[in-house]
């Protein structure tokens, strides 16, 4: 459950504060009359990620053949640990720049009086957040530990805190500490994705893709085994093994120290 809260109120709130900067620069633009064809805009795009959440649902375990599903669920969980990595310090770098850049085209889009193109904008604002969430939960249904329905109960109050949260910054709440809180889930998020990043490479060695070279480099299983209850939460949400293969504890740990230190530039000169 604090997996899918944590993904859909981070990714809920960047679609909402960017819909949010819309909605309230066409206030400003005393362009109010277009307003409808945003939340169109939002609509299509809640729509077409709940499409393509089914389409992923349906690809993954509606193949016959096991062996070319395993080696789908493996590119997912590689997909999903590239893309989260990347978009969490790609929000760092371009957060600045974002208000500015989705200002100005609106304008554009206000002074031709594109409607296609305001449609398409709020659009693909929730439609990228949407992606992203969808990737994320397809592949934490391929890890051990996670339940689609605490999954679900997750993801629904995130939305619905993310919905309550732009909706106070819209309107004027100023003490909320918004840059902490991209700052620390992205952290967040990179630990999770460096979980994934092990689910993947064990099942890499479970097909036999890559060598296991040494079996169990250390196993803690009497202090903390992860098919125990607390155990199995860290495994669903930080990739935690109790006995890891020597590439999954090395594969892990590179991911780590990069994304870390990735992280920890990004954010080096960031006033909080």
């Amino acid at each position: 459950m604090l997996a899918s809260f944590l993904i859909t109120f981070r990714e809920g709130l960047e679609a909402f504060l960017i819909v949010g900067i819309i909605l309230s620069y066409l206030g400003k633009l005393q362009a109010r009359k277009y307003t409808k064809y945003i939340y169109i805009g939002v609509v299509f795009g809640i729509i077409v990620s709940l499409f393509i959440a089914y389409i992923f649902q349906v690809v993954i375990y509606g193949m016959d053949n096991e062996v070319y599903q395993h080696y789908l669920m493996i590119f997912i969980l590689l997909f999903a640990t590239a893309v989260l990595s990347y978009m969490v310090v790609w929000m760092a770098n371009q957060s600045k720049q974002i208000k500015g850049e989705i200002e100005e085209n609106l304008k554009n889009l206000v002074t031709t009086g594109n409607i296609l193109g305001m449609v398409f904008l709020a659009f693909l604002a929730v439609l990228r957040e949407g992606f992203e969430t969808v990737l994320f939960f397809s592949s934490l249904t391929l890890t051990e530990g996670f339940t689609m329905e605490d999954g679900l109960i997750g993801a629904v109050i995130g939305l619905v805190l993310s919905v309550l949260l732009v909706y106070a910054l819209m309107k004027g709440v100023k003490n909320i500490p918004i840059k902490s809180f991209f700052k620390y889930t992205g952290l967040l998020i990179l630990v999770i994705a460096g979980g994934l990043f092990g689910s993947a490479i064990s099942m890499m060695q479970a097909s036999e893709l890559v060598p296991t070279f040494i079996p169990v480099v250390y196993d803690i299983s009497f202090i903390l085994d992860d098919r125990g209850l607390f155990g199995t939460f860290l495994r669903a949400l930080f990739g935690y093994n109790s006995s890891p293969t020597f590439l999954h504890l090395a594969s892990w740990a590179l991911y780590m120290f990069t994304a870390l230190f990735l992280w920890k530039k990004t954010y080096a000169y960031e006033k909080i």
